[in-house]
């Protein structure tokens, strides 16, 4: 399948010979939307992506990755609108608020997960609001959409799917859920003998690294090769939960 201008960072991701190469994928959409949202582009002084920032605010996660980034004035232009924001969105909630008696049954199980006021849920839909997250889900559909094309349609890309390092925990997950959606029954079928045992092999493959590193340690062992051990604590962590931990803080670029 000849390459097209949306296959290519798919392409590029899978050429990395990553773990997983959507965490690729993930890691270069969130430094983007980071040199956007604070870099030198100073988007943040746009009406447009202000009022969006305002509304939907960041998370944690985000907030600290923002920190991190530095930008001291654009970081304090979101905050200063968003701050006004959501406190006229405070006082609206508190106006209206009433207390709700909790029943004997949630005395009884201590309350519950689900917030139980309307201030609760307020500050809950607030605490789940991410400007960041919310534009990276929307590209991320995308290139799942890209993936299932390309696995379908391009011989090629499909057998470096199935000779690459499969995908971190997350990340499979989503592919799984992306093949009912988006391949007829007997193509999700295949995929799933395919991809499962590519994931066996590879969660073996890392667990072993890992299980080596700790045998290194022994005294006996001093001496021995590392073999595919020396990073095998944030591969071992990527793989469960994606990212990259033994990533530095990514900084604006002066």
């Amino acid at each position: 399948m000849k390459e097209k201008l949306y296959t290519i960072p798919l392409n590029d991701a899978v050429n990395e010979g990553d773990e997983c190469p959507f965490c690729v994928i993930e890691r270069k959409l969130e430094q983007d939307m980071l040199d956007f949202v604070l870099g030198s582009c100073a988007s943040y002084m746009e009406s447009d992506v202000r009022d969006a920032t305002d509304r939907e605010g960041m998370c944690r996660a985000h907030f600290k990755k923002m920190f991190d980034y530095g930008n001291t004035l654009g970081n304090a232009w979101i905050l200063k609108t968003h701050y006004l924001r959501t406190i006229r969105e405070m006082e609206e909630q508190m106006k209206h608020f009433k207390p709700v008696k909790m029943t004997v049954k949630e005395r009884l199980l201590k309350g519950g997960e689900e917030p139980k006021t309307s201030m609760g849920a307020w500050v809950t839909q607030k605490e789940e609001s991410c400007y960041i997250c919310n534009r990276y889900k929307d590209t991320y559909e995308r290139y799942l959409d890209t993936f299932f094309v390309l696995y379908d349609k391009d011989p090629a890309f499909r057998k470096k799917i199935l000779d690459s390092k499969g995908f971190c925990l997350p990340h499979f997950g989503d592919v799984c859920e992306g093949a009912r959606e988006r391949l007829s029954d007997k193509q999700a079928a295949e995929f799933y003998q395919e991809i499962f045992e590519l994931m066996k092999t590879n969660m073996e493959r890392v667990s072993e690294d890992v299980a080596w590193m700790v045998e290194k340690f022994d005294y006996r062992n001093r001496d021995a090769d590392w073999k595919n051990s020396k990073d095998a604590i944030q591969r071992g962590m990527q793989k469960l939960k994606g990212g990259y931990p033994a990533d530095a803080p990514y900084r604006m670029q002066k």
